[in-house]
């Protein structure tokens, strides 16, 4: 049973935690939307059975499929990975599941975001969408925790916390007119800290994928650990994200954290762009309500768009060169944890990558 609450997770003593600290369990929800995903979904499937299967080497993982699909994804899931029905309009748990808070008595609780598919009527991505509204809900019921509902239209790919009262996200994205338009940038902040127990806003520009999130902070900066972020960058000044990068590390070298620490910032360079060729346009429906996906599409991809595990890093690969750089770098950053990495291209595809298709639930 879950209760939904009336208050406020600062106001009873909740915070969220940093994506470092313990987790238990990982959050998935199985791909199979055909204007979206190409060929059915099926490679995407494949895709996101490499993702489940890193992360289930470090903590466990529960994966959310529709009706339809729920036989389909237990058969090609490994058994160890449990499966559960809950329907979604798409697989992006990370902007339409909770988020998890927890207070120092080790208790979990669940925050119940606004989802109108990044941007709603006004630039979202596909309607309808009230399958994915339902999804904190049905997470909370299965893991019998309460819920807050917060008055804010926002996903959880678009902000990073510390854990110790500083949280990460850019303007592009929370002060989009399809979000909150009728909120005040300080009004979000309020609400920020209010369901995040955050006490410092740092605000980035612009992300690298305006036309699909409005530029989420999860492919562009992150939170190594308390006082230390790693920060998305490339040397070529003839591609189209090198000023906003440029910008970005700029903002977060001059920044302090809510405890007044100056920011250790480290970098990681980006893949070459990469856009959707022809056969991977041409295997993906069109549909009235979703926007569609041409060749010559440039990805959102990035090493930056990683999930922290228990003691293991899940990192996407693209087949480039950088590919063994990001590893390095993160082996360097994380010492203490294993770097695995998954193909990345068939899930930057629809518009994101692991850290877009996976939602941590803290220990507590």
């Amino acid at each position: 049973m879950t209760r939904l609450l009336a208050s406020t997770p600062c106001a009873d003593g909740f915070r969220m935690p940093g994506e470092f600290e313990p987790h238990a369990r990982t959050w998935m929800l199985w791909p199979q939307r055909p204007d979206n995903w190409r060929l059915g979904g099926k490679p995407a499937q494949r895709a996101w059975v490499g993702v489940a299967t890193a992360i289930a080497r470090f903590e466990p993982v529960t994966v959310g499929a529709n009706h339809d699909q729920y036989e389909n994804a237990r058969m090609m899931l490994p058994d160890d990975i449990r499966v559960v029905e809950i329907s979604s309009n798409d697989a992006w748990i990370r902007d339409c599941g909770p988020t998890f808070v927890v207070d120092d008595k080790g208790q979990v609780r669940a925050v119940h975001w606004d989802f109108n598919a990044w941007g709603g009527l006004y630039d979202g991505l596909y309607f309808p969408w009230e399958k994915d509204q339902m999804v904190p809900l049905k997470v909370a019921e299965i893991e019998s925790v309460d819920r807050y509902k917060a008055p804010l239209v926002m996903e959880g790919g678009s902000f990073h916390v510390d854990g110790e009262g500083t949280v990460m996200t850019t303007e592009e994205c929370l002060l989009s007119p399809g979000r909150n338009p009728e909120l005040s940038r300080e009004q979000i902040e309020q609400h920020l800290r209010d369901y995040l127990s955050v006490e410092k806003v740092l605000w980035l520009e612009r992300g690298i994928d305006p036309d699909e999130t409005n530029g989420h902070v999860d492919d562009v900066a992150c939170f190594v650990r308390p006082g230390v972020v790693l920060a998305a960058l490339t040397e070529d000044k003839d591609d189209w994200r090198y000023e906003l990068l440029q910008d970005n590390l700029a903002r977060l070298r001059d920044a302090t954290d809510a405890r007044g620490r100056r920011l250790e910032v480290h970098t990681v360079p980006m893949p070459a762009i990469m856009e959707i060729t022809e056969e991977e346009a041409w295997g993906i429906d069109t549909a009235e309500g979703s926007i569609p996906r041409r060749p010559g599409d440039k990805t959102a991809a990035s090493y930056l768009n990683f999930l922290i595990c228990n003691g293991g890093i899940v990192m996407p690969s693209f087949d480039d060169p950088n590919d063994a750089v990001a590893k390095a770098t993160l082996e360097r950053l994380f010492p203490e944890r294993d770097v695995v990495t998954v193909a990345g291209r068939e899930i930057v595809l629809g518009g994101g990558n692991v850290h877009c298709i996976t939602q941590q639930q803290p220990r507590g």
